[in-house]
Formats: C-alpha cells, structure tokens, sequence
C-alpha cells in the first residue's frame, strides 16, 4: 500500500509539472506574440508619407469618363486607365487616371511644381536609378513644390531631400496592388 501511495503522490507532482509547463508554453507564445506584433505595428508606423483611404481600382476607359474625384492632389488610388505611363522622365504632366495605374502596379511618381532645372535634374539623378516602377513628371496644379506618389500614399517636399526620396522609393516600389 505504501508503495501505491508514492505512486500516487508522483503522479501529482508530474501532473503539476506539467500544468507549470503547459502554462509557461501559453505565457511565451503570448510574449512571442506581443513582440512581434510591436515589430509589426512599428514598421507600419514608421513608412514614410501620409496614408490616404484606398479609393479601390476601377478601370475607366478615357480620361473622359466620369469617376468619383480623387482623395488626394496628386492621387493615390481610384479610377484609372487600364494602361500605364511609360517608367522614366517625362516634360509634360501625366493624367491623373494614367499615373494612377503606374501607382497599382507598384509605381512610385516623383512629381514638380515649378520651373526649375536644377531641381528637375536633382529628381532626375534619382529617378534614373530605377530603371522600372518610378516615374518624373511635372503637375502644374499641385500647392506644393515637390510630391513623391504610391498606392495610398503621399509625400510633399519643399526642396529636394535625396534620403527622404530614396526612403520612399524603397519603401513602396514593387508593391503591386492589383486585387487579387
């Protein structure tokens, strides 16, 4: 009998040992859990640009055809033609619904308000680094001088600042938006 109840006693402690296990394993995946989604929540936070509402990505088949208006000056979703802007520099501003589809398919469009050589060929050493998925183009109408465009999102610069123009570049180039 004595040995039964060693037996006995044994078994609770392996039983309580393995409830403390158990329980240790819950804590640290919720810890491991925690962490990551720290990580995650901070590099979401720290992209560059101001995020805009996604304004979806209907096709519209001329620049003519009526559209809800764009969310931002430039865009940065919405309707849009169902070609893109050739990469590269351009001299003459690209329609909205044109750059808008540069935009889904990964694109990020550097863009100017101003006469200004200097700055066009500042904008212009950057952007011929990347021989896809960045665009250079003035837009007359935007309020401010420089803009760095990606699928909802938008950067405004007063004066080139290569550092802030590469990080945008790298943070949104390639990311294609097509609905899946």
């Amino acid at each position: 009998m004595a040995k039964q109840e060693r037996k006995g006693r044994g078994g609770g402690a392996r039983r309580g040992r393995g409830r403390w296990t158990f329980g240790a394993g819950i804590a640290a995946v919720v810890v491991i859990a925690l962490i990551v989604g720290w990580f995650a929540y901070r590099a979401q936070a720290d992209l560059p640009g101001q995020k805009f509402a996604d304004q979806g990505n209907l096709h519209v088949q001329t620049l003519g055809d009526p559209h809800e208006p764009y969310n931002s000056t430039p865009p940065t979703s919405g309707p849009h033609l169902p070609y893109i802007a050739p990469w590269g520099l351009h001299t003459r501003p690209i329609p909205n619904e044109l750059q808008v589809h540069n935009l889904e398919d990964g694109g990020v469009v550097v863009q100017y308000n101003c006469t200004c050589p200097e700055v066009v060929d500042k904008l212009a050493a950057i952007v011929r680094k990347y021989p896809t998925q960045v665009v250079l183009a003035p837009y007359p109408t935007m309020t401010s001088r420089l803009a760095l465009t990606a699928w909802t999102r938008l950067e405004t610069l007063d004066d080139v600042d290569e550092a802030r123009i590469e990080r945008f570049i790298r943070a949104y180039r390639g990311i294609d938006h097509h609905t899946r």
